[in-house]
C-alpha cells in the first residue's frame, strides 16, 4: 500500500485543511485499486505541530439533523485505525520535507 498526499490548493475548502490522502494498494486482492477521502486538517485551537486525520465518510439527514457513516471501520478495537492514521500523518510529514527540500 503507497499514501498519496494530494495538497489543498483550493482556496475555497474550508478553514484548516492541509491536504487529501489515497491509499493506493500495490499488492494482495486489492491491488490496483485506491481508497479515497481521508483528510488532513490542522488542529482546532491553533496548535502548532498537532494534525488530525479524518476518514471516509458519507453524511445523511435524519429529521434535518445531519449525520455521517464512517465507510471505514474497525472490526473489533480501534488500534488499526490509530495505525493508519499515522501512516497518513508520516506520509504527510515526508510530503512536507520533500516540498522544502525542492524549494
Amino acid at each position: 500500500m503507497e499514501i498519496t498526499i494530494i495538497p489543498n490548493e483550493n482556496t475555497n475548502a474550508p478553514a484548516g485543511k492541509l491536504a487529501d490522502a489515497e491509499l493506493h494498494f500495490t499488492d494482495g486482492a486489492l491491488e490496483g485499486l485506491k481508497l479515497i477521502g481521508f483528510a488532513i486538517w490542522e488542529s482546532r485551537g491553533g496548535s502548532a505541530g498537532r494534525l488530525n486525520v479524518t476518514f471516509p465518510a458519507r453524511q445523511y439527514s435524519v429529521n434535518g439533523e445531519r449525520r455521517s457513516f464512517a465507510l471505514l471501520r474497525t472490526v473489533t478495537d480501534s488500534a488499526p485505525q490509530d495505525r493508519l492514521r499515522q501512516l497518513i500523518l508520516q506520509a504527510y510529514a515526508d510530503y512536507q520535507q520533500r516540498i522544502a527540500l525542492a524549494s
